[in-house]
């Protein structure tokens, strides 16, 4: 799964991946703020999406569905961005919500994911921080659940050969400045 070389534009695709409530979303708008390419998470893309119409595709409803919507979306996300220059940050990707399908079906991750391309080899994850989580219209899960997800995504990561770099508990700021220092 890692990135083929310097040229490849998934060497330009950075996933941040992690806990739920962990600061991602926070971190992918400080980014856009700086003037990069940022991809919002599928996720609740899907569930406000769900929501406005009445759908049955959401993670506390039907987590199977959830997770093959969130699979086509984080595949036509990378599709969009594809001829984009310069780093794109993505808020969740591929592999998330194929560990979510997992959890869900008991589909293997790798074998779900066999097609795609890889992201930039350095994955930024958000670790549970307790003291910002919040549940909300589109996370209704509790801190829990979250930890076990971020638990779950730390594992196959790694497995897919992927160098996972845990961000500090620190302000959105140097969360950023910090994922910039390590692409370099």
């Amino acid at each position: 799964m890692l990135s083929r070389g310097p040229d490849d534009a998934a060497s330009r695709h950075v996933v941040l991946s992690g806990c739920s409530g962990g600061g991602k979303s926070t971190l992918l708008a400080e980014l856009a703020c700086r003037g990069f390419r940022t991809v919002p998470e599928p996720g609740r893309r899907i569930v406000e999406a769900e929501q406005r119409q009445a759908g049955a595709a959401l993670p506390w409803t039907d987590l199977a569905a959830f997770a093959r919507r969130a699979l086509d979306m984080a595949r036509d996300d990378r599709k969009t961005v594809s001829a984009a220059e310069g780093w794109v940050f993505f808020d969740r990707g591929l592999v998330d919500a194929a560990v979510a399908l997992e959890l869900a079906t008991g589909a293997p991750a790798r074998a779900t994911l066999a097609e795609d391309a890889p992201y930039h080899r350095r994955v930024f994850l958000t670790p549970p921080w307790p003291e910002i989580y919040a549940t909300d219209r589109e996370r209704r899960h509790g801190l829990d659940e979250a930890v076990a997800e971020y638990e779950r995504l730390a594992r196959i990561y790694p497995k897919l050969g992927y160098e996972t770099i845990i961000l500090p508990k620190i302000d959105v700021s140097a969360r950023a400045d910090m994922v910039l220092r390590h692409l370099g």
